[in-house]
């Protein structure tokens, strides 16, 4: 054993105790000085917290906290600390940005944000002297000095830096914006299958998490959108909200809020997913998540993360499609190509479906043209009617225009007879379609 690792073991457990948890403990005492959560918690506040809590809980970890009937309420305290701070700092992000974001329906939005951080600031106020209370239970010091305010200042002032960065782009960047865009409508495609019309029931929400929606499965799209932002930030729009492209400007605000709801979202699906959320655990550790029950309230948690956090999500990737689509067909590479119809029976069922597929999947506009009649080619419908143009016209071959990237699938489609045989039977697809047959 090395002489470092032999004055690290010196220490013993109680002192490092005491060090682990003396920011921790100055910012309970902090908030705890005061008798409101208004204009107290600050992003910089939240971060400390953050910060504080989580290698304090990971050194509680590391020495067996969880398994231990004495320090097992305090390291939970540290948990549920650190989770709603999480989501506490993602949504005064939000509050912050909203003036730049540019985003329709935003009062309803910032009324609701409001009332979300205002549960989530009052739940760590609540939590606070708890803490502190049983810190002095295990014996822990009181740290000194005391935080006051002029450590945790607020993130805005009335001064900007000046505007000096040139956003233009070129042919490379119309790729990267055709990805943005199709990538969003496809993330947006998942949150259709939810069907978010209006607020979920208390019954409603406990059959949603975590059955369907749970810390997994929003962890999964909150890494993809913020993959939407960083290839945006790198590859389209290195600059900020005030300047550039109006357009793309507004377009990022959509995923950007998306990104940070989905953030707010996943950190407190944790919280009540491990914390809150009856699992059939030991006798401690129900006592210990009935003693938490009564601090963060389990159906307004919840009402917070399904009916603000995930009702925000689906609406604002359904307004941003629009836009998505806008921006999408202006930056697409268009082109057209002229195939035959289905061999036999033309285009019935299958063959209608797997083209609107082939569109819909890449997100831009295509149209089939027979005769001079234009149909939409990303509906079955539209490609349904034009094949009763095609059979009554005796047409032999028709042209698609729009999208290259479609077009490129559909001629591949095309070469397989739109994947029937002669008999109208199904016929495997090219390796280039395995995309069709996921969906």
């Amino acid at each position: 054993m090395d002489s470092h690792r032999e004055k690290s073991c010196d220490i013993s457990l109680g002192e490092k105790v005491r060090i682990f948890s003396e920011d921790y403990l100055r910012c309970c005492l902090y908030i705890a000085s005061h008798e409101s959560p208004r204009h107290l918690f600050t992003k910089k506040l939240f971060s400390k917290l953050v910060e504080t809590s989580q290698v304090l809980e990971d050194f509680l970890d590391f020495h067996g906290a969880k398994n231990n009937q004495n320090w097992f309420f305090y390291r939970e305290l540290t948990s549920a600390v650190r989770h709603l701070s999480l989501g506490g700092y993602s949504q005064k992000h939000i509050s912050n940005r909203l003036i730049y974001y540019n985003l329709p329906d935003s009062e309803a939005f910032e009324s609701q944000g409001d009332e979300a951080l205002q549960f989530l600031t009052t739940c760590l106020m609540k939590l606070s002297p708890v803490i502190l209370k049983e810190a002095k239970r295990l014996e822990i010091p009181t740290p000194e000095p005391l935080f006051d305010a002029r450590y945790f200042p607020g993130i805005v002032t009335g001064e900007m830096l000046a505007y000096d960065m040139n956003d233009e782009g070129g042919e490379e960047q119309k790729k990267n914006i055709v990805k943005l865009a199709s990538d969003f409508l496809s993330i947006a495609g998942f949150f259709d299958q939810l069907g978010f019309y209006e607020p979920y029931s208390y019954d409603e929400m406990l059959a949603l998490v975590p059955a369907r929606i749970n810390e997994v499965e929003i962890r999964r799209y909150e890494m993809l959108v913020h993959n939407l932002q960083s290839y945006f930030d790198t590859y389209v729009i290195h600059g900020g909200f005030s300047h550039g492209n109006e357009k793309l400007k507004r377009f990022r605000s959509f995923f950007s809020v998306v990104f940070h709801l989905l953030q707010l979202i996943g950190r407190l699906l944790h919280f009540y997913e491990r914390h809150l959320h009856d699992a059939g655990y030991k006798i401690r550790y129900k006592a210990v998540q009935e003693e938490l029950s009564e601090l963060v309230n389990p159906q307004r948690l919840l009402d917070l993360t399904i009916n603000y956090g995930l009702y925000w999500v689906c609406h604002y990737l359904s307004r941003g499609r629009g836009l998505a689509r806008e921006i999408l067909n202006e930056n697409i590479e268009r082109a057209d190509i002229t195939v035959g119809i289905p061999v036999t029976r033309g285009f019935h069922c299958r063959p209608s479906l797997l083209v609107a597929k082939v569109v819909q999947h890449y997100g831009g506009q295509v149209e089939m043209i027979v005769n001079g009649d234009r149909f939409d080619a990303s509906s079955v419908l539209d490609i349904q009617w034009a094949g009763g143009k095609i059979q009554n016209e005796a047409v032999a071959k028709v042209m698609f225009e729009g999208d290259a990237r479609a077009l490129a699938d559909i001629k591949i489609l095309a070469g397989v007879n739109y994947g029937e045989d002669s008999m109208g039977k199904g016929v495997p697809l090219p390796r280039e379609l395995s995309y069709l047959r996921e969906e």
